[in-house]
């Protein structure tokens, strides 16, 4: 690959000096150039959010909210310090709104155990969709099984988004108390219409979750704006590390909603007869925290604000219409969904051979994708699919890269014409 690493500089990014910030990006594999189109299953990480979690380590390391010595107290400065870069990032009208989680999929369950034990009764209904990540699915199924609130899916259309006439017959009865959909696809890349489906959950008297694993890396996000009565994102798609990811609610909601975990730190007082609960966000925050990757994730915060989210997603929306374009112009490359408003994600079928050998080829040439059924099987099999390649997209992302994916999956077809 000769030109793979050509370096562009669309209006108000420079990729150049962006993929310089990323030590990953020189690596080889087997020789060849890495070309890393998997950042939707997790992001390469920047040097700002390396050092960052290094000079913690090196320089300001101890238990936060415990202790009074000058170390201790340093941490938790720092520590804190993130909950306001992510409340800032989320727009979010008070810095006590922000949970701190492991990930997406634990603040989805939080919600599931704390909101919807607490407030939905039996014969109540949760609405998901048929493009859910299953993070998104399997904790409302266990609210289902233990609580017998009923699980309703609104359905998607053939091009890959919501089904909003369908969505609206799954509200009509009245009985929805909570919806839950993603922002956008991990597996289409389709942007749902969220301001919409706020809209008609409110009024038909339900609140609304918003899965924004991959929306929040892709464009600016707003609660305010959305609406919503919560969000959630995670920090390693984030250009974060792992272990680290962040549950927004409206105030009086987590007020409301009893502990999910029970330990230290989420407590006011304890005795053996009665325990009471610290104010939020702390009470849903039992046990030491994850310090240094709270830490990584305000550098990452700040790393991305810095860039420009007008820029990032101008980059991005440019890269996904040239990917669409190529992989398109290959015989015998189906690309499922054609959503007109999505993200930097383009999932795709190549006729007569499996998903995994194309990603086993592609990987001899140095590209790393997805292959299989991206946590989404009923999405998979709604598209009547056992499994697709997926290719998706960053800051770091090159034009040059696409090329050489579309190059390099040409060939993939013409070793297996000629084998057939």
């Amino acid at each position: 690959m000769s030109d793979a690493r050509a370096l562009e500089r669309p209006a108000g990014l420079d990729v150049a000096a962006i993929r310089r910030d990323f030590p990953i990006l020189s690596e080889t594999v087997r020789g060849k150039p890495l070309v890393f189109l998997d950042s939707a299953a997790s992001a390469q990480k920047p040097r700002a959010v390396i050092e960052a979690m290094v000079q913690a380590m090196e320089h300001r390391y101890a238990n936060v909210h415990r202790g009074l010595h000058w170390m201790s107290e340093r941490t938790t400065e720092a520590y804190e310090g993130a909950r306001d870069a992510a409340a800032a990032f989320l727009n979010a009208p008070d810095r006590d709104e922000i949970v701190f989680v492991r990930n997406t999929t634990e603040g989805i369950n939080l919600v599931a155990h704390s909101y919807g034990r607490a407030f939905l009764k039996p014969g109540d209904a949760v609405v998901i969709s048929a493009m859910e990540h299953h993070s998104n699915i399997v904790p409302w199924q266990m609210l289902r099984d233990a609580h017998g609130v009923e699980l309703r899916v609104a359905p998607v259309t053939e091009s890959g988004e919501l089904d909003l006439e369908g969505f609206e017959a799954r509200l009509a009865d009245g009985r929805v108390k909570l919806v839950s959909i993603t922002h956008m696809s991990n597996v289409l890349g389709t942007y749902t219409p969220a301001e919409r489906i706020v809209a008609l959950a409110h009024a038909a008297g339900a609140a609304v979750l918003l899965d924004g694993s991959q929306a929040a890396v892709h464009r600016k996000v707003d609660v305010q704006a959305l609406g919503c009565d919560f969000y959630v994102f995670t920090g390693h798609k984030l250009y974060g590390p792992t272990g680290i990811g962040v549950l927004w609610a409206r105030r009086e909601l987590l007020e409301a909603m009893p502990p999910f975990l029970g330990g230290g730190d989420m407590i006011s007082s304890v005795s053996f007869e009665r325990s009471t609960w610290a104010k939020v966000p702390h009470k849903f925050e039992a046990g030491t925290p994850a310090i240094l990757e709270a830490i990584g994730l305000k550098a990452a915060i700040e790393w991305t604000t810095a860039l420009g989210w007008d820029a990032i997603s101008a980059h991005e929306q440019a890269l996904t219409d040239h990917a669409l374009a190529r992989l398109a112009a290959i015989e015998g490359v189906s690309i499922l969904g054609r959503a007109q408003d999505r993200g930097g994600v383009v999932s795709f079928t190549l006729e007569g051979v499996h998903a995994h050998d194309v990603a086993t080829l592609l990987d001899r040439q140095g590209i790393a994708v997805r292959a299989g059924q991206h946590c989404a099987e009923p999405l998979m099999q709604r598209f009547g699919l056992d499994s697709t390649v997926r290719a998706s997209f960053a800051a770091y992302t090159t034009r040059a890269e696409i090329d050489f994916l579309a190059e390099q999956l040409a060939r993939v077809r013409s070793f297996f014409g000629a084998r057939g």
